[in-house]
């Protein structure tokens, strides 16, 4: 039996009230995270030397600011135009690409550095993040065009969202499950393999900090992975998952390369002498 319209209406009312709270929950959040960090992210802006490190964390920190403006804008604003909303889904879906990257490139060169500066394992470890990549936006975007775009008709309820019941929905973040499971294991590796010889304050905080990463990217990634196949009659709310993986990881890549450039900062400023096996490179050199 279809259900009537006005059945579908409201659904779709209630639906983007609640998706509406959970936006300005995650905008407040990311907010919140920027404002408290405002005094060690300026020291680090202003006194640190330019590096492709450094650009490469002001993008991961500054682009969710548009991928959460982009979202608020959408379901904030009337939209009854369904092309106008998917194009809005395409425009936030990209900044939330640049910002799943940048993450990860954070930990594919600290993986690297853990590896003594090994360049077969950079270029291997890059051409597995970029394929990843490259498959992560084909099927992503191919899942936009063929999900259904909800808009209200409802007096005073505002905005749209997109639903979808394919499997294109979570394939993408199956991709990037494989992706961090095979970068812990290779942190893993290496930490068995050198735990008697190397052992130095940031060697342990870049250790912690990438299995603490990966652990948390693992379990967002099995979530928009098991969430979909489990419970699809919820399609709508997907999206809410998917902006919590893009805002936790950019949260956590930043955060942390910030403690390790503090903590860094710390050991010369007590002239301590710190040897970690990365072939003559320095903590500053190769993650700050």
């Amino acid at each position: 039996m279809e259900p009537l319209a006005e059945d579908v209406q409201v659904a779709a009312a209630w639906n983007l009230r609640y998706l509406a709270c959970v936006c300005l929950t995650l905008a407040t959040f990311w907010t919140y995270d920027y404002i408290s960090l405002l005094h060690e992210e300026w020291s680090f802006l202003l006194q640190s030397r330019w590096t492709k490190l450094k650009a490469l964390y002001i993008v991961a920190r500054y682009i969710p600011f548009f991928f959460i403006a982009t979202d608020l804008y959408m379901i904030f604003t009337p939209n009854e135009n369904p092309d106008k909303c998917r194009m809005l889904i395409n425009i936030y879906s990209c900044f939330g690409v640049i910002s799943l990257t940048c993450s990860e490139c954070f930990f594919v060169l600290r993986t690297y550095a853990l590896w003594n500066k090994n360049r077969n394992l950079l270029v291997t470890m890059m051409f597995a993040l970029f394929s990843t990549i490259i498959l992560f936006i084909g099927i992503w975007f191919t899942s936009i065009a063929t999900s259904d775009v909800t808009t209200s008709t409802i007096p005073g309820i505002v905005g749209c969202y997109r639903s979808s019941h394919t499997i294109y929905f979570f394939m993408p973040f199956l991709l990037l499950f494989m992706f961090a499971l095979g970068l812990a294991f290779l942190t893993l590796i290496r930490v068995i393999q050198s735990w008697r010889i190397a052992r130095s304050p940031l060697r342990a905080i870049l250790v912690k900090h990438n299995m603490f990463y990966y652990a948390c990217s693992l379990f967002l990634s099995a979530v928009n992975v098991l969430i979909p196949v489990l419970f699809s009659y919820v399609s709508a709310y997907y999206s809410v998952l998917e902006h919590l993986q893009v805002l936790v990881l950019a949260i956590l890549a930043t955060r942390m390369h910030l403690k390790l450039w503090h903590s860094d900062q710390h050991v010369h400023d007590s002239n301590v002498l710190l040897y970690i096996p990365m072939s003559n490179m320095s903590p500053t050199d190769c993650m700050v």
